[in-house]
């Protein structure tokens, strides 16, 4: 549907149509990294573009200095072909658009092809790599604040296996010798610790179980949506979701208008770089009631799918006629908002894992200590 509303709006001529066989996924086919291009090349590609464009250097000896600098293979490739393409005489998006597939986002796209409209097209590669060095940094801070929690957990969880496995057994096979009777959490230590060992399978085939199931409804319709309503309601972490949507949404509607986009293309492109589901559905169906008539800030409302600070600021900017700049300067808010809830949580969440672990060894203390003082008491 977007191929053909884009030659309705641009009024193209179609002459031929070819059909694009599928390539498969097979060795011979693949590249030595994969074909997946990554943020930060991505994020530098657009300065470059940005500082050489403003330079006064002509489109298609810039896209070669920049393919010729460029290391990430999948990038490269890109790049090259679009240079033959732009000195052939085609436009820099639509030769994006084609070369770049489902590798490039449609964000970026947009953008180009609205730089290339309005004559602003190094202004439109600064936009774009404010917006994605921005998102860079954000995915950063994340990462780096659960790195150590995820850590902690990975060695808790390694720590409980060895004693389950390797500690436990020993007493075990110590209190068998001895005879007698045991205290009920010895006896369930040692329960747990033979349920280990002897039903590990099953452990393992429960656990690939779960898995696959949620893999298989997750890629239901029902299921994306059900578990993108549930990760927004979750304790802690679901208030770091709604806070990322809104930060999603201002940042990614900010670059759109600021490029010079229309606003029902803007929500359009917007709905798709939502990493929530729901809030993307959501968003894309605002762009019918924009269509209808309706302002944005009471459409969201009515949604009820971002924050009321988000839509009071989207109405200010609507009344003012300053809805782009608006939308940029809340941005920086959530950005700033998302940070604080991620620390917050991971602050919550470092202690959590530690006493869980402390109290699970102290029960193996605990459970080992009391067969051992019943067994001093009956020598």
């Amino acid at each position: 549907m977007d191929a053909a509303d884009r030659v309705k709006q641009n009024n193209y001529i179609v002459t031929k149509l070819t059909k694009i066989e599928e390539k498969k996924d097979g060795l011979l086919n693949m590249e030595i990294g994969g074909n997946k291009i990554k943020p930060k090349p991505f994020s530098l590609m657009c300065s470059q573009f940005a500082i050489i464009l403003n330079s006064g250097v002509p489109i298609g000896r810039t896209v070669h200095l920049i393919a010729e600098k460029t290391t990430d293979k999948p990038l490269k490739k890109i790049l090259l072909s679009v240079a033959e393409d732009v000195e052939a005489g085609r436009s820099l998006a639509a030769s994006f658009e084609e070369r770049g597939g489902d590798k490039l986002p449609s964000t970026f796209i947009e953008t180009i092809r609205a730089g290339e409209e309005s004559g602003n097209l190094d202004k439109s590669f600064l936009s774009m790599h404010e917006h994605y060095d921005k998102q860079i940094k954000i995915r950063g801070k994340i990462k780096g604040a659960l790195a150590y929690p995820a850590f902690v957990l990975v060695i808790a969880i390694a720590v409980i296996v060895v004693l389950m496995v390797k500690v436990v057994p020993v007493f075990t096979q110590m209190f068998n010798d001895i005879g007698g009777e045991m205290p009920l959490p010895t006896r369930m230590l040692i329960g747990m610790s033979e349920f280990f060992i002897h039903r590990y399978p099953f452990i393992i085939g429960i656990i690939v179980l779960i898995v696959a199931v949620y893999k298989i409804y997750g890629n239901t319709e029902d299921g994306r949506m059900n578990f993108a309503k549930i990760a927004l309601k979750l304790p802690i972490f679901g208030n770091i979701n709604i806070l990322t949507g809104a930060s999603e949404f201002s940042n990614t509607m900010a670059t759109m208008l600021e490029a010079g986009l229309p606003l029902t293309r803007g929500l359009s492109i917007t709905a798709k770089t939502m990493s929530n589901y729901y809030i993307s559905t959501e968003t894309g169906k605002l762009t019918g009631k924009i269509e209808e008539g309706h302002e944005l800030s009471a459409s969201m409302r009515e949604a009820g799918i971002m924050p009321d600070i988000l839509i009071d600021m989207v109405g200010v900017g609507e009344e003012t006629g300053e809805l782009a700049g608006t939308l940029d300067t809340i941005a920086k808010y959530y950005d700033a908002e998302l940070d604080v809830a991620t620390t917050a949580a991971v602050s919550k969440l470092e202690p959590a894992i530690l006493v869980g672990l402390a109290g699970f060894a102290g029960f193996i203390v605990v459970a080992i200590y009391m067969a051992m003082f019943g067994m001093y008491a009956a020598m």
